[in-house]
């Protein structure tokens, strides 16, 4: 005789999403954008960087060999997605997952000013139904971080007389592929993309001027408002969001000073980009990654427990930053991502835990949430750290290109199932 169940200790409303989230940058494969244009021009600088920028990292002994070779920082292939998704839905649905966030690579769609792929536009079509087939939600991301070469050059996002090219893009995605498309993130965490390209030099174009990503931050949020008036003209099936990198700020004493530090980095990262765009909103995206702990105008976080990125881990803080984003906004939350780099699968059992507690926490407390999408389905290439950071459910071998979940994501596939009944 089977033995019953454990009965699970928290409740999710039945068309709760549960899924992963990924972009096309980073596993698709064989990408032509300002990004893969960038990593061929500077992959020995940034293998050489590694040296000195990466060394504190707590597996740098162990990453080293990788993180120091420049063919680490070129995506190629990638995790080849771009053919191999029919597989990558099987597995998504073996796991009892309900949804997927993933982006529609503009460079693909039109990859010169005004010339639309029409192969593109039938490969994203097919994916879209391939999905639908397999009871999997799509959220289709308008732009996470790439670009088509001809829009970068033309100066991208920093001139707002730019933003009409993005909406005449997004207007095309809603009239090919809207029938089968409901759930719409326009941009993928505005903050991180202006900061680290025009700000802190990390990324192309490797800005360094706080004018120049202040505007691009601004004009983020008219690229916005304008995409989801026009989405909501085109059909109101359509429910419109964006995802916001939020972390968890708080003051770890009393002091004047570390409360009103606290106040101001939750202020500067989030509300200052929030209010304007707040009135465009049926949903707002939550990728959580981040708590930090401040004593006076300083960061200070515990020094564990840590990823291999060395970010500080606080999974269950999650409940904090869903509970401040609903009072603040009042409109349903999703978390389109929240992981850790674990590349031995040491803590990621413990992180989805930890998280899926915090959320129903803050349902438990009102808080409208209606999803969780972990970062990420796939090991992908990650932006300026290249491939050696380990996000993924599923581990795949660059050389192969095989897939192998990872025991975290079979435990994660066990957890839904039972939460979803199946």
């Amino acid at each position: 005789m089977r033995e019953p169940k454990k009965q699970l200790p928290f409740k999710f409303p039945s068309r709760f999403l549960w899924g992963a989230a990924t972009s096309a940058h980073q596993i698709e494969g064989d990408t032509h954008n300002q990004w893969s244009v960038w990593e061929l021009e500077n992959a020995k600088s940034l293998a050489k960087q590694a040296e000195y920028k990466q060394t504190w990292l707590p597996r740098w002994d162990e990453l080293k060999e990788q993180a120091t070779d420049p063919d680490n920082y070129i995506s190629g292939k990638s995790t080849d997605h771009y053919n191999r998704f029919e597989q990558d839905f099987d597995l998504m649905q073996q796991f009892g997952m309900n949804a997927f966030r993933f982006s529609i690579e503009w460079s693909r769609i039109e990859p010169e000013e005004g010339v639309w792929n029409i192969e593109a536009i039938e490969h994203y079509r097919k994916y879209l139904k391939e999905l639908r087939a397999r009871d999997i939600e799509p959220m289709v991301t308008l732009m996470h971080w790439t670009l088509p070469v001809w829009f970068a050059e033309a100066g991208g996002f920093e001139k707002r007389r730019n933003i009409h090219y993005f909406v005449r893009f997004a207007e095309k995605v809603f009239a090919e592929l809207g029938t089968d498309m409901r759930y719409i993130c326009t941009i993928n965490e505005p903050e991180v993309y202006a900061f680290e390209s025009y700000v802190n030099g990390n990324w192309p174009p490797n800005g360094s001027s706080k004018w120049r990503g202040l505007k691009v931050y601004y004009n983020l949020a008219v690229a916005h408002n304008r995409v989801a008036k026009l989405a909501h003209q085109t059909s109101r099936r359509f429910r419109v969001g964006l995802s916001k990198n939020c972390a968890h700020h708080y003051p770890g004493d009393d002091a004047r000073l570390t409360r009103a530090s606290s106040a101001i980095a939750t202020w500067a990262s989030d509300y200052l980009f929030l209010n304007r765009v707040k009135r465009n909103l049926d949903w707002l995206g939550l990728n959580y990654y981040f708590t930090n702990r401040y004593y006076g105008y300083r960061i200070h976080n515990p020094e564990t427990p840590v990823s291999d990125l060395g970010w500080y881990m606080a999974p269950g803080d999650i409940q904090f930053v869903l509970e401040r984003l609903y009072q603040k906004y009042g409109v349903p939350i999703i978390v389109t991502e929240n992981g850790v780099a674990d590349k031995d699968d040491q803590h990621r059992k413990w992180w989805i835990l930890h998280t899926i507690i915090g959320i129903n926490k803050a349902l438990q407390n009102g808080v409208a949430v209606e999803g969780y999408l972990h970062w990420s389905l796939l090991d992908n290439f990650e932006w300026a750290y290249g491939k050696w950071p380990n996000f993924g459910l599923i581990h795949v071998d660059y050389k192969t290109l095989k897939r192998t979940p990872r025991k975290s994501a079979l435990w994660f596939a066990g957890l839904i199932k039972q939460i979803r009944g199946l």
